[in-house]
Protein backbone atom coordinates (compact mmCIF):
# COMPACT_ATOMS: atom_id res chain seq x y z
CA UNK A 1 0.00 0.00 0.00
CA UNK A 2 1.12 3.53 -1.09
CA UNK A 3 0.65 7.30 0.42
CA UNK A 4 -1.21 9.25 -2.65
CA UNK A 5 0.85 12.09 -3.37
CA UNK A 6 -0.86 14.64 -5.54
CA UNK A 7 0.21 17.51 -7.88
CA UNK A 8 -1.61 20.74 -7.90
CA UNK A 9 -2.88 20.28 -11.56
CA UNK A 10 -4.11 16.27 -11.04
CA UNK A 11 -5.83 17.73 -7.89
CA UNK A 12 -7.84 20.14 -9.15
CA UNK A 13 -8.53 18.27 -12.02
CA UNK A 14 -10.14 15.10 -9.48
CA UNK A 15 -11.77 17.68 -7.26
CA UNK A 16 -13.66 19.30 -10.39
CA UNK A 17 -14.67 15.55 -11.79
CA UNK A 18 -15.49 14.77 -8.25
CA UNK A 19 -17.88 17.97 -8.06
CA UNK A 20 -19.56 17.51 -11.42
CA UNK A 21 -20.18 14.11 -10.41
CA UNK A 22 -22.55 15.01 -7.13
CA UNK A 23 -23.73 17.56 -8.67
CA UNK A 24 -25.56 15.85 -11.36
CA UNK A 25 -26.04 13.10 -9.38
CA UNK A 26 -27.80 15.70 -6.85
CA UNK A 27 -30.04 16.90 -10.23
CA UNK A 28 -30.51 12.83 -10.86
CA UNK A 29 -31.96 12.31 -7.41
CA UNK A 30 -34.14 15.23 -7.74
CA UNK A 31 -35.73 14.30 -10.90
CA UNK A 32 -36.07 11.22 -9.57
CA UNK A 33 -34.52 8.79 -12.23
CA UNK A 34 -32.57 5.93 -11.56
CA UNK A 35 -29.73 5.52 -14.07
CA UNK A 36 -26.57 7.16 -13.07
CA UNK A 37 -25.09 10.18 -15.55
CA UNK A 38 -22.33 9.87 -17.65
CA UNK A 39 -20.14 12.20 -15.41
CA UNK A 40 -21.16 10.22 -12.67
CA UNK A 41 -19.51 7.23 -14.23
CA UNK A 42 -16.17 8.81 -15.57
CA UNK A 43 -15.74 10.22 -11.65
CA UNK A 44 -16.39 6.08 -10.27
CA UNK A 45 -13.99 5.22 -12.55
CA UNK A 46 -10.85 7.45 -12.06
CA UNK A 47 -11.66 7.00 -8.17
CA UNK A 48 -11.12 3.28 -8.69
CA UNK A 49 -8.18 3.90 -10.53
CA UNK A 50 -6.27 5.80 -7.95
CA UNK A 51 -7.99 3.67 -5.22
CA UNK A 52 -6.28 0.33 -7.08
CA UNK A 53 -2.81 2.44 -8.01
CA UNK A 54 -2.53 2.79 -4.10
CA UNK A 55 -3.10 -0.70 -3.27
CA UNK A 56 -1.14 -2.12 -6.12
CA UNK A 57 0.44 -0.26 -8.82
CA UNK A 58 1.22 -2.91 -10.94
CA UNK A 59 -2.74 -4.60 -10.93
CA UNK A 60 -3.36 -5.78 -14.37
CA UNK A 61 -6.67 -4.53 -14.90
CA UNK A 62 -4.81 -0.74 -14.60
CA UNK A 63 -3.09 -1.81 -17.90
CA UNK A 64 0.04 0.25 -16.39
CA UNK A 65 2.46 0.82 -18.73
CA UNK A 66 5.88 3.58 -18.55
CA UNK A 67 4.99 6.83 -20.49
CA UNK A 68 7.74 8.82 -22.15
CA UNK A 69 6.26 12.08 -23.17
CA UNK A 70 5.68 13.37 -19.22
CA UNK A 71 9.08 14.38 -17.43
CA UNK A 72 9.39 12.67 -13.51
CA UNK A 73 8.97 15.62 -11.33
CA UNK A 74 11.68 14.32 -9.17
CA UNK A 75 13.91 12.93 -11.19
CA UNK A 76 14.45 13.25 -14.35
CA UNK A 77 16.16 9.69 -14.80
CA UNK A 78 12.87 8.14 -13.39
CA UNK A 79 9.65 6.92 -14.81
CA UNK A 80 6.63 7.85 -15.24
CA UNK A 81 3.54 5.77 -16.23
CA UNK A 82 0.66 5.92 -17.34
CA UNK A 83 -2.85 3.86 -15.81
CA UNK A 84 -6.09 3.36 -17.91
CA UNK A 85 -8.99 4.77 -15.74
CA UNK A 86 -11.34 3.97 -19.09
CA UNK A 87 -10.89 1.52 -22.30
CA UNK A 88 -11.89 1.44 -25.67
CA UNK A 89 -13.91 4.92 -25.21
CA UNK A 90 -13.39 8.03 -26.91
CA UNK A 91 -11.12 10.16 -25.21
CA UNK A 92 -10.92 7.26 -22.20
CA UNK A 93 -9.45 8.84 -19.39
CA UNK A 94 -5.82 8.43 -17.97
CA UNK A 95 -3.81 8.66 -14.75
CA UNK A 96 -0.27 9.76 -15.37
CA UNK A 97 1.83 8.71 -12.20
CA UNK A 98 5.50 7.99 -10.74
CA UNK A 99 6.61 6.31 -7.73
CA UNK A 100 8.04 9.01 -4.62
CA UNK A 101 9.04 11.30 -3.69
CA UNK A 102 10.07 9.18 -0.93
CA UNK A 103 9.39 5.42 -0.44
CA UNK A 104 6.23 4.01 -0.34
CA UNK A 105 4.76 7.13 -1.75
CA UNK A 106 3.55 7.74 -4.97
CA UNK A 107 2.38 10.89 -7.14
CA UNK A 108 -0.28 11.63 -9.21
CA UNK A 109 0.78 13.70 -11.68
CA UNK A 110 -1.98 14.30 -14.28
CA UNK A 111 -5.72 13.07 -14.90
CA UNK A 112 -6.62 13.63 -18.57
CA UNK A 113 -8.53 12.11 -21.27
CA UNK A 114 -6.53 10.02 -24.01
CA UNK A 115 -5.67 12.50 -26.83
Amino acid sequence: MYEAKWTKTARTTYEDLKAKAKERRDARIKKKTKKSTLDEGLFKQVAKTVSLLIDDPRHPGLNTHEYDSIENPYDKMKKVFEAYAQNRTPGAYRVFWCYGPNKKQLTIIAITPHP
